[in-house]
């Protein structure tokens, strides 16, 4: 088998496996465990070869078989082992084992860690690609009484389970290396993470950093950062601003989503979510008691105003979840793309909330010619599902004229498929919209707070512009981009 070049995959400069492992070993400081469920013991095995584990490892299990593992961990309320809950309950629980047996007085410089995963690989069916939880519990300092922890979230690409093991394998050794040598760069060892992996073998779609190292980091921007390397297609984060799984979240629910710029949040914007919410529910087939709403911004939103700006995207985050909604930031520059992505998940109803120009821009084909069936193909995937489009009304700002779907202007060559689709019960009009507010937009509001300018604060949900003056939001944005320009001249 001829060598891989590493100079084509990118990986000429980063340390290999075999070296960041020895580094680790070689620390006399460096001490802990590592419990591995459901695909061997991986990462430990890196540690092992890589020779000096005596100093490193303290133990090293694989709580295999179901009743083992309750009887050492305890049985989850929902009684499943590949999730959130159960990998912290192995951290802790291991953790705990350390601080027991290892007697600080012998070893006071000790720097202690846990390291758990509990994965699930492919099937034999190969229905299932697999995906797990990884997490790592540590300290940098020895007196450091409270822990320092990461937890992430992936989905295996690959198709045998054996590449999934080694794939595993190599990000928890990443995992480790990054927590004690690089931790004080909290983007860089996201990146870290597929040192040696291919982007195409491995989705990451959710991380969270907690602990005394990590107080400064906000988990909105490292989701950010997830999408952004492409490594998934889409995060979620609650209205608490702590990131979400979205198949946890999505699964097997019933799905209202309303993208947007929220730049900032109007009374447009929550007038639509509110008005389509009480349609949505009222249909048959949806449980009140089983629904979500999203509120979605994709990546090439917030990369409008050129590159993407943190404190810009946390403005509009904060303001959403102030409301108390569940964020999405997605790469789905196409609806049908968000609707696949959200079949994946759900086979309950789908409702998509937008205005006159979002749904002519759904039937424009210029967003379709990279697809071999064209728009047929792109409207196959996103009316084929139980979906439904529930369009909020346009003032036309020349003649004064309401827009509907009724009057809406789409593409000559898109007339009849329109028609196909609208009279099939796809496109449902909201008729109790709210008359007196059709004249505001987000970018008027947005350049009437970085002018200066009076009067639009009524054009806010109640309490938004009172966050927005309190925190100096979207002006910081504003007096940055003065600030770039005085130093270009």
């Amino acid at each position: 088998m001829a060598p891989v070049n590493t100079k084509v995959l990118g990986f000429e400069n980063v340390p290999s496996i075999k070296a960041k492992t020895l580094r680790i070993n070689l620390n006399p400081d460096i001490y802990g465990t590592f419990a591995e469920i459901g695909a061997g013991q991986e990462t430990a095995r890196h540690f092992f070869r890589s020779g000096g584990a005596s100093g490193t490892i303290a133990k090293a299990m694989s709580a295999y078989d179901k009743s083992f593992s309750d009887a050492i961990y305890g049985v989850e309320k929902d009684g499943r082992y590949v999730t959130q809950a159960r990998l912290k309950t192995m951290l802790r629980h291991e953790m705990r084992l350390v601080e027991e047996r290892i007697s600080r007085e012998n070893k006071p410089e000790m720097l202690f860690f846990s390291y758990a995963n509990t994965v699930a690989t492919i099937d034999f069916s190969k229905r299932y690609k697999g995906h797990g939880w990884v997490g790592l519990r540590f300290q940098l300092d020895p007196k450091q009484k409270e822990y320092d922890e990461i937890i992430l979230h992936v989905r295996f690409k690959q198709n045998e389970a054996r590449l999934q093991q080694e794939t595993l394998g190599i990000l928890g050794v990443n995992l480790i290396y990054g927590a004690f040598f690089k931790y004080d760069k909290p983007k860089k060892l996201l990146k870290y993470l597929y040192d040696h992996i291919d982007k195409d073998t491995l989705e990451i779609d959710m991380i969270n950093f907690t602990g005394p190292n990590f107080r400064n980091v906000d988990n909105r921007l490292m989701s950010l950062q997830l999408v952004r390397n492409d490594m998934t297609d889409a995060v979620m984060f609650g209205s608490d601003g702590h990131n979400l799984l979205p198949a946890a979240i999505l699964y097997k629910k019933n799905i209202l989503a309303l993208r947007g710029s929220f730049r900032p949040v109007t009374k447009v914007n929550m007038d639509m979510f509110q008005k389509s919410y009480d349609i949505f529910i009222r249909e048959q087939t949806v449980d009140v008691d089983n629904t979500i709403v999203i509120f979605e911004i994709t990546l090439s939103n917030l990369k409008a105003s050129g590159e993407i700006d943190e404190q810009d995207f946390l403005d509009r985050a904060e303001l959403l979840s102030s409301l108390g909604h569940t964020v999405m930031i997605s790469k789905f520059q196409e609806y049908y793309k968000l609707v696949e992505y959200f079949n994946n998940y759900t086979k309950a109803r789908i409702g998509l909330t937008m205005g006159i120009n979002n749904l002519v821009d759904v039937f424009d084909e210029k967003y379709y010619r990279h697809l071999s069936g064209g728009i047929l193909e792109a409207f196959g995937k996103l009316f084929f599902k139980d979906l439904k489009v529930y369009l909020y009304p346009m003032k036309d700002a020349e003649t004064g004229q309401i827009m509907t779907s009724n009057n809406v202007k789409v593409h000559p060559r898109m007339k009849e498929l329109y028609k196909f689709f609208k009279y099939n019960g796809k496109v449902m009009d909201i008729i109790d919209y709210d008359p007196d507010i059709m004249d505001i937009f987000s970018r008027e509001v947005l350049r009437r707070i970085t002018q200066g300018e009076k009067g639009w604060e009524e054009m806010l949900p109640e309490g938004i512009a009172e966050m927005i003056k309190k925190d100096n939001l979207f002006v910081r944005q504003k007096n940055k981009e003065v600030e770039e320009e005085v130093n270009e001249e």
